[in-house]
């Protein structure tokens, strides 16, 4: 049987219970004796059975009674604990939070916020999902994500972007390659080389950058070998397998066998955080006023 119990309805109860007088048990809630007789009149009704015996001279609790005030603190208790855990939520300091994140993010700006955000919020639950960046717009539209941080620039009504990293272009080179002692390189030195990439369904976002760089430079990269993530792309260079770019997070990354090549006029990597507009999760409202509130506007589109 569905009942339902307010918080009023057990306050009035148990004050009523330690007194058995209406009197002195109204006084105590401060509502007047009327109030109080209908308040009980109410829970007795919810719950089906009496829980007092009325008289002209006195009141009394029913078995019934007794054993509701047995449990009347812990209702009481878990009623109040409900209260705040809502009001929690609704103020962004529990709850959980969907974060999408792609290769650069997780190697660059990301661990930092999620740490600034543990310590404003350490209530809320970070739920992170590694996802390329198409497959976050997807999940982001979807609503499976909250926010995600991915390749940027993001043009859509319905989503706000946030510019959290921008960084230029490097290159991987494999320790002994022949380019591997200068200070800076271009891309054009790159063009008769063989090229690792991240594959193509995973990595199209940055692939597009790489592949539209290149052909300014006159040629498109001889791609000999792919891999799924950075790991992949950082192991294959180091086996001499070819060259690489990589956002300039790379620096953040120790692997032996690759030197990591400044690249002279390099385009751009935005890394943004993404969120849709009708989300009201007050999670991540938390997470974008005490963690990206300070942030600059992300960039137009080209």
């Amino acid at each position: 049987m569905a009942v339902r119990i307010e918080i009023r309805h057990v306050e009035a109860f148990l004050a009523l219970a330690r007194t058995l007088h209406f009197s002195r048990a109204a006084r105590a809630l401060n509502v007047s004796q009327p109030t109080l007789s209908r308040t009980i009149t109410m829970l007795e009704d919810t719950i089906g059975v009496p829980l007092f015996v009325r008289t002209t001279r006195q009141v009394d609790l029913t078995e019934a009674g007794r054993a509701f005030q047995q449990s009347g603190p812990s209702i009481l208790d878990a009623l109040q604990q409900s209260v705040a855990d809502a009001w929690q939520a609704a103020a962004g300091e529990t709850g959980k939070l969907a974060v999408g994140y792609m290769d650069f993010a997780i190697n660059g700006p990301l661990p930092i916020l999620l740490q600034q955000f543990r310590k404003t919020a350490p209530g809320i639950a970070v739920d992170l999902s590694y996802m390329p960046t198409n497959a976050q717009r997807e999940a982001l539209f979807d609503g499976r994500l909250d926010i995600g941080f991915m390749i940027g620039p993001l043009a859509a009504e319905s989503v706000t972007t946030q510019l959290v990293d921008d960084a230029a272009l490097v290159a991987l080179l494999p320790r002994a390659h022949r380019l591997a002692r200068r200070q800076r390189i271009t891309i054009d030195q790159l063009a008769g080389e063989p090229w690792v990439l991240g594959a193509a369904d995973p990595w199209q976002a940055f692939r597009t950058i790489v592949f539209d760089c290149c052909a300014k430079h006159g040629f498109s990269p001889n791609v000999v070998q792919e891999a799924t993530n950075s790991d992949g792309v950082f192991g294959l260079v180091a086996a001499g397998v070819g060259v690489s770019l990589y956002s300039d997070s790379a620096a953040n990354l120790r692997r032996k066998g690759i030197v990591v090549k400044e690249v002279a006029a390099s385009p751009r990597i935005f890394t943004i955080a993404a969120w849709r507009n009708d989300n009201a999760n007050p999670a991540r409202v938390r997470f974008v006023e005490s963690v990206l509130g300070e942030k600059t506007p992300s960039p137009a589109p080209n």
